[in-house]
C-alpha cells in the first residue's frame, strides 16, 4: 500500500512537476529580488550614516578661500610605510591663479595638534586635482578630528 502511494504521488508530481517547479522558481526569484534590493538599501543608509558619523572636518583657512581656493571630496587613508590614517587626499578647486606651499595641520577630537604635512601647489584658474598631504607614519588622524588647510 505505502509503495503505491508513494507512486501515486511521485507520477503526480513528475506529472504537473514542471509547471510547480517553474512557479516555485519565479516565486524564489523574484523574493530574492525583493529581499536583495531591501538588503543594499539598508546596507547603503548604514554606510552613509556611519561615514557621516566617523569624518573628519576639513576647514579652509580665509587666506585659501580669498585666494579662491575650495575643497571638493577628501578622505582621510593610510600610506604604504606602515602609517595608519595618516594620508589627507583632499580635492582643490582653483577659481583663481595659485602658486603657493599649502600647509594641513591635524588635530585630535580632543583639539591636540596630532601632525602637519606641506605640499607645493601651482594651478591655474579653473584647475581642479587632488593632493596628498602625507604627515608623518606616526600621525593617526582619529575620526570626528579636524585638519585645516591653509598657506604656509
Amino acid at each position: 500500500m505505502k509503495n503505491v502511494c508513494l507512486f501515486c504521488i511521485v507520477f503526480l508530481f513528475l506529472s504537473c512537476g514542471e509547471s510547480i517547479k517553474e512557479k516555485a522558481q519565479e516565486t524564489l526569484n523574484k523574493g530574492g529580488e525583493v529581499v536583495g534590493e531591501t538588503a543594499t538599501e539598508v546596507l547603503e543608509g548604514m554606510r552613509e550614516g556611519m561615514d557621516q558619523s566617523l569624518e573628519c572636518d576639513l576647514v579652509l583657512s580665509e587666506e585659501l578661500i580669498k585666494a579662491g581656493v575650495s575643497k571638493g571630496k577628501f578622505e582621510v587613508v593610510s600610506d604604504s610605510l606602515g602609517g595608519s590614517n595618516n594620508v589627507l587626499t583632499a580635492y582643490l578647486i582653483f577659481n583663481k591663479d595659485f602658486s603657493d606651499t599649502l600647509y594641513a595641520k591635524a588635530y585630535s577630537k580632543k583639539d591636540l595638534e596630532v601632525g602637519r604635512s606641506l605640499v607645493v601647489v601651482s594651478a591655474k584658474a579653473g584647475d581642479a586635482a587632488y593632493y596628498d598631504f602625507k604627515f608623518d607614519k606616526r600621525t593617526y588622524i582619529e575620526v570626528k578630528s579636524r585638519i585645516e588647510l591653509g598657506k604656509r
